[in-house]
């Protein structure tokens, strides 16, 4: 009865896929689903179960190291780096679709080209985009990890990287692992002094972008600004 149950199982999902698409699957579907694709043999039902009963959801899952996944039984390597590849390749893809977009005219414009790159990260990042004066994009660095106000941020990495790129102007943005997308006192005292330094060689901070999840606060359309910054 049981192997009657199961006989062509792994062809029904993927049909349903197929037709469905993901968004009728539930969390351990899902993750069963995935397993099929490096486990290429037996029933990835149950060990989707005792992942999520680990873990607890399947983002929770995704984001967990490959050490903690192996520590599950029947996930080994292959299973482990594939299960951690899914929210880096999620990130890839969205990065690389917003890359399509070069002059970017509004602050919603930048934070719809930065937002990408902070998905699935765990730790606090900062990065740098760079614009010409007609806002074309020149590049967009990852300058460090860390908030902004850590002793891991460089004032002067971030200068150098904005002049090295030729940049106009500049973007700065990092996000809030957090959730919650509010510039601290920090946040704001240090962006003040990165825009004094970058105004010391002729190039604007247009904005500070802070992120959370799917959420942004943008410093200059919350009312500060560094046209008019000083060291302090």
């Amino acid at each position: 009865m049981a192997q009657s149950i199961h006989k062509d199982h792994r062809k029904r999902m993927k049909e349903r896929f197929l037709q469905q698409g993901l968004d009728s699957f539930t969390e351990v579907q899902a993750l069963e689903f995935l397993l099929f694709f490096c486990i290429p043999q037996g029933d990835t039902n149950e060990l989707a179960h005792r992942l999520i009963q680990r873990f607890g959801s399947l983002s929770q899952v995704l984001d967990a190291p490959v050490e903690e996944l192996k520590g599950v039984a029947g996930i080994g390597d292959h299973s482990a780096i594939l299960i951690r590849l899914m929210n880096q390749m999620a990130r890839y893809y969205l990065v690389n679709k917003v890359q399509q977009e070069r002059i970017l005219a509004t602050i919603d414009d930048c934070a719809g080209y930065l937002q990408p790159r902070f998905h699935g990260r765990k730790v606090e990042t900062v990065f740098l985009l760079c614009l010409d004066a007609k806002c074309k994009v020149l590049s967009c660095r990852e300058v460090g990890e860390g908030s902004v106000n850590s002793a891991g941020i460089s004032v002067r990495r971030i200068v150098e990287t904005a002049l090295r790129e030729g940049a106009s102007t500049v973007v700065l943005a990092h996000n809030h692992p957090s959730g919650i997308a509010l510039p601290s006192a920090e946040d704001i005292q240090t962006t003040r002094r990165i825009a004094a330094a970058l105004q010391s060689v002729e190039i604007a901070l247009a904005d500070h972008i802070v992120v959370a999840d799917d959420d942004y606060v943008s410093m200059v359309q919350s009312g500060y600004r560094f046209d008019d910054c000083v060291f302090v």
